[in-house]
């Protein structure tokens, strides 16, 4: 199985490289499958974001995200 992590478009560089940020985590992915804007949301899978979500998406998956991740910290 594969995971995507949906994160926040928030600084697009030179050579299709983006920073984005995952809540508490910023990190640089490559840009080349997607066209997107800072401030959009996008799913990220090795390092590539694969896929453009909406805001209301991306906010929504990134807490159940968050759910997950406690639920298997208790």
């Amino acid at each position: 199985m594969c995971v995507a992590v949906p994160a926040e478009v928030i600084e697009i560089k030179e050579g299709n490289i983006g920073l984005v940020d995952y809540g508490d985590l910023r990190q640089e992915v490559r840009l080349d499958l997607v066209d997107v804007k800072i401030g959009e949301f996008v799913l990220v899978h090795v390092g590539y974001a694969i896929q453009r979500l909406s805001r209301e998406e991306g906010l929504e998956t990134r807490e159940i995200f968050k759910q997950v991740y406690a639920a298997l910290e208790t």
